[in-house]
């Protein structure tokens, strides 16, 4: 039996689908939920109110992971190789504020690794990196039908034509790290 050091992190890469499958992916992940952070509007926003770009919330997922076995740092970077962290509000063909590309930081130490690896990975990019780093306030979990997308809705065209590459991209950078 081992000990865990179970920690969050709360990160949002465009559509929160596509997020939840890669981090489902990894070792040492114990649990992904899809939600909204974020947000200007007071109370739990919907899935619509999202959609409408007016409250100000993200989609993000929130990860509960062992970093015993994976830390925060290598989470950073699957997050930042498998979204494009240098288009502003949009992930290909979604479009909003809703789609930013987000690290959401639980505590100090937290920012100051997102800083650190937004430095580190910069350079890999031809563009400059527009992921915006901020305190977690509040995080409202989505509702049920957004959990697992993925793993419930492989054969719907949005999963087969976007999120499939994606995984498809995770398996190719980071094979090691993978369940």
């Amino acid at each position: 039996m081992t000990n865990k050091n179970l920690q969050i992190a709360t990160l949002g890469g465009g559509c929160f689908w596509c997020t939840e499958a890669v981090f489902q992916e990894l070792k040492g992940v114990e649990k992904v939920v899809s939600g909204y952070a974020g947000g200007s509007v007071p109370g739990r926003p919907t899935y619509r109110e999202i959609c409408s770009g007016l409250t100000g919330h993200a989609e993000v997922v929130q990860i509960t992971f062992d970093a015993n076995t994976i830390s925060y740092k290598e989470l950073l970077f699957v997050f930042m190789t498998t979204h494009n962290p240098t288009t502003l509000n949009r992930q290909g063909a979604d479009v909003g504020t809703q789609y930013r590309s987000v690290i959401f930081y639980h505590n100090k130490a937290q920012k100051e690794i997102a800083e650190s690896v937004i430095k580190d990975v910069s350079a890999s990019y031809e563009d400059p990196i527009v992921t915006e780093i901020s305190p977690l306030e509040v995080f409202y979990e989505a509702e049920k039908e957004h959990q697992n997308y993925y793993r419930n809705n492989k054969k719907q065209g949005y999963c087969s034509f976007v999120i499939t590459p994606k995984l498809a991209k995770l398996r190719a950078l980071h094979a090691n790290k993978l369940k």
